[in-house]
C-alpha cells in the first residue's frame, strides 16, 4: 500500500450523495455527512470531487452546499479530463506535503485505476477485502466511518518519531466546540499527538487498537444514575450501550490507558461528594492569611422533613440558600435549581430529590472560572448572579416565590437593578481573587481527584473575603482562555499524563517486562 503522510483528501461525489428520488432530489449519504465533519478540523485539506456529466445535475447545488457547510474545495475530476483536474488541485492545494488519498465508490474504476500511478491511495468503500495486493496504491474498506482510522495510521506510520494516538468520544456539540478550536488535529501535534474520534457505529475493540489512550467525556454517554440511600454515590451508572462496550473493555485490559479512568471521573457526578472533599481544604488555610473553602451544605431526602429549619441551622445556613439535585450531570434535570428565600417555601420545590442546600453566598455578580490543564492553571471572571438583596426583590416581582432556574440555561438576574461590571473585579468590591491560594487548591484538588483535565468556579464573600469553591466539572471546554495558550496546555496535558501512566505500568512490572513500555 501507498505510505506517507497524509496531505490531502478527495471524496467523489458518488461515495458523498445518496441517488436521486423520483423528483431528481439528491441527499448527502449519513455516513459522508459523519466523515465530513470529522474531517472538517481535522487540519487535512479536504475535498469534493464530481463528474462533469454532474455540472447540469440537480445534485451540483447540493455539492456546493455540502462544500461550503463543511469548509471543502470542489474539484472536477473525471476519466478524460485527470491532468486539468490535477492541475485544478494543486493550485488549490500548493505541496500537500504528503499523498492524497481519494475515497471513490467501486463502480467508478474507469477514473480511479488510472489514478493508481499518480501516487494517490485510493481508497474504496463498502467493499470486503483490504489491499487490492502487495504495494498496491488501492485499499478496499468496509465502511466509510473506517476513513479517521486509517488516516492515523498512515501517519503515525509516517513520521521519524514517537507518535501518541489519542482516541476521542464525546458527544458531537462538544466534540465540535473543541475541533473547531483546532484541538483534535488528525496529523500530529508539535509534542507528537494523533486524535482519532472513536464510533460506536464500528467495534470499539477494533479501533482501541489503533490507539494508545483514550480522552473521553464520559458524563456525554449516561442515561441514568441510581443512588443511594447512603450520603455515598454508588456505582450505578448506566451508560449508553457504546461506552458500556468501552468499559468493558478497559476492565478486561486494566494497563490500557486513559487519561481519565471512570471511577476517577464518579465524585464529579455527585454534588455531595464534591462538597464533602471541599470540606477538606480547610488543610490549606493559614491564621491570618484569605481563607479558601466549600460553602455550607446539608442532603435533604424530604423537602417535607418536619425539623427541616433546625437542621439548616445546624448546618450553618442561611437564607437564602441554593438547591441543587445530588445527581451533577448527565441526567436531563441535573441542572435544574432554586433560590429559596423561606423554610415554608421548601415543601413545594421542584428541584429533584435527593438534593444538596448550598449556602449562598454574596459575591458581587462576579465568578472566576477556573481550568486545570495537567499542570497548568488558567482562569477568566464572568458575570454572576447578585447579591441576596438583589435575588430577595426578584423573588417579590414573582410572588415573594422561590427562583427556579436550569443553570445551563439562564440564570435568575435583575436587569434592571443588578449591578454587574464587566467580569474584572473593582476595587471598591472587594473581589481581588488570591490566585496563590487558588492555585494551592487547584493543585490540591488535582492530587484528590485525581483528573487531568477539570474545571471549578470560585467566588469571593463580601465582607469575609473567604474565596469558596462553588462547583467542580469534569473536562470543560476552557473557552474563556485563548486558543494560542489553552490547545497547546491541553495537548501537554494528555502527553505528560499519558507518560505518567507508561512510566508507572512499567515500574510495575518485573524488569524483564519493562524494556515492552520504554
Amino acid at each position: 500500500m501507498v505510505m506517507g503522510k497524509v496531505g490531502g483528501i478527495i471524496l467523489d461525489e458518488s461515495v458523498v450523495f445518496g441517488r436521486d428520488d423520483e423528483n431528481g432530489n439528491a441527499s448527502v449519504l449519513p455516513a459522508a455527512e459523519y466523515l465530513l465533519r470529522k474531517l472538517r478540523h481535522s487540519s487535512i485539506p479536504t475535498g469534493i470531487s464530481y463528474g462533469l456529466s454532474l455540472s447540469t445535475h440537480k445534485v451540483m447545488s447540493l455539492l456546493k452546499r455540502t462544500a461550503k457547510l463543511h469548509s471543502c474545495d470542489c474539484f472536477s475530476l473525471d476519466a478524460s479530463s485527470l491532468d486539468n483536474a490535477l492541475n485544478g488541485i494543486g493550485l488549490n492545494w500548493g505541496d500537500a506535503g504528503g499523498i492524497i488519498l481519494y475515497l471513490v465508490s467501486n463502480d467508478k474504476k474507469d477514473v480511479f485505476l488510472k489514478m493508481t500511478d499518480r501516487g494517490w491511495l485510493i481508497i474504496v468503500p463498502n467493499v470486503e477485502g483490504g489491499n487490492a495486493g502487495e504495494n498496491s496504491s488501492l485499499l478496499y474498506i468496509k465502511k466509510l466511518e473506517e476513513l479517521p482510522l486509517t488516516i492515523c495510521r498512515l501517519n503515525k506510520k509516517a513520521v521519524n518519531y514517537n507518535v501518541v494516538t489519542v482516541g476521542f468520544i464525546m458527544k458531537p456539540s462538544r466534540e465540535e466546540d473543541f475541533a473547531k478550536r483546532g484541538a483534535f488535529p488528525m496529523r500530529p501535534t508539535e509534542n507528537g499527538l494523533i486524535f482519532m474520534p472513536l464510533t460506536f457505529d464500528l467495534p470499539i475493540s477494533s479501533q482501541l487498537e489503533e490507539i494508545d489512550v483514550i480522552l473521553h467525556k464520559a458524563t456525554d454517554e449516561i442515561i441514568s444514575v441510581e443512588l443511594s440511600s447512603s450520603s455515598e454515590f454508588a456505582d450505578k451508572v448506566t451508560f449508553t450501550r457504546g461506552m458500556n462496550e468501552l468499559e468493558r473493555y478497559m476492565a478486561h485490559y486494566p494497563d490500557f490507558c486513559s487519561i481519565d479512568p471512570l471511577k476517577n471521573i464518579y465524585p464529579v457526578l455527585d454534588r455531595l461528594k464534591i462538597q464533602q472533599i471541599l470540606h477538606d481544604l480547610e488543610d490549606l488555610n493559614k491564621e491570618g492569611c484569605k481563607t479558601i473553602r466549600g460553602p455550607h451544605f446539608l442532603k435533604i431526602d424530604d423537602f417535607n422533613e418536619p425539623d427541616l429549619g433546625q437542621r439548616l441551622l445546624e448546618a450553618n445556613l442561611t437564607l437564602p440558600s441554593i438547591v441543587k439535585p445530588q445527581i451533577a450531570c448527565g441526567v436531563a434535570d441535573a441542572h435544574s435549581m432554586a433560590i429559596v428565600f423561606k423554610v415554608e417555601d421548601y415543601k413545594d420545590l421542584s428541584t429533584p430529590l435527593p438534593a444538596v442546600v448550598q449556602e449562598y453566598v454574596d459575591h458581587s455578580s462576579s465568578i472566576f472560572k477556573f481550568y486545570v490543564l495537567g499542570e497548568r492553571v488558567f482562569y477568566a471572571a464572568k458575570k454572576s448572579t447578585p447579591n441576596a438583596d438583589v435575588l430577595m426583590k426578584l423573588s417579590e416581582k414573582h410572588g415573594f416565590k422561590p427562583l427556579v432556574f436550569d443553570s445551563l440555561k439562564s440564570l435568575p438576574i435583575d436587569k434592571e437593578n443588578q449591578n454587574v461590571g464587566d467580569g474584572v473585579c473593582s476595587k471598591d468590591s472587594n473581589q481581588f481573587i488570591d490566585l496563590d491560594l487558588v492555585t494551592d487548591a487547584a493543585i490540591w484538588l488535582r492530587r484528590r481527584l485525581d483528573l487531568t483535565i477539570f474545571g471549578f468556579d470560585v467566588v469571593v464573600q463580601e465582607g469575609s473575603g473567604d474565596h469558596v469553591i462553588v462547583d467542580v466539572n469534569y473536562l470543560p471546554s476552557f473557552k474563556e482562555v485563548p486558543d494560542t495558550i489553552a490547545i497547546p496546555a491541553f495537548w501537554d496535558a494528555i502527553k505528560s499524563r499519558f507518560e505518567s501512566l507508561k512510566t508507572k505500568q512499567a515500574m510495575s512490572l518485573p524488569p524483564t517486562q519493562v524494556n515492552h513500555f520504554t
